[in-house]
């Protein structure tokens, strides 16, 4: 019963990734007092942005988490794959080579 507890209390901390995404690089930052969490597999990238965030920043939080992938990973995002919104967003990338 207890480890069922702490199973539980662990699984609400901090970002988690889509199960496709299981195994993949974590990166982790902040910018402008958001934490944002990103996970590198292959080709395809997850961005998610932990907290809340108020209703006129979500453009800038989008551009943002766009910005964050090459900066954390090495790897250029595909602007036509974008997927998501201002909390969680996927996307595939390219990688120069030894970034693969």
């Amino acid at each position: 019963m207890r480890l069922l507890l702490l199973l539980l209390l662990c699984a609400g901390c901090g970002a988690q990734p889509a199960p496709l995404m299981f195994g993949g690089a974590r990166h982790e930052t902040v910018v402008d007092g958001h934490r944002y969490t990103v996970y590198r597999k292959a080709n395809q990238v997850e961005v998610i942005r932990e907290g809340w965030a108020a209703p006129g920043e979500h453009a800038n939080i989008r551009a943002t988490m766009i910005a964050v992938v090459p900066w954390l990973t090495g790897c250029d995002v595909l602007p036509s794959t974008v997927r998501g919104d201002s909390g969680e967003m996927r996307a595939r990338v390219t990688c120069p080579k030894g970034r693969r």
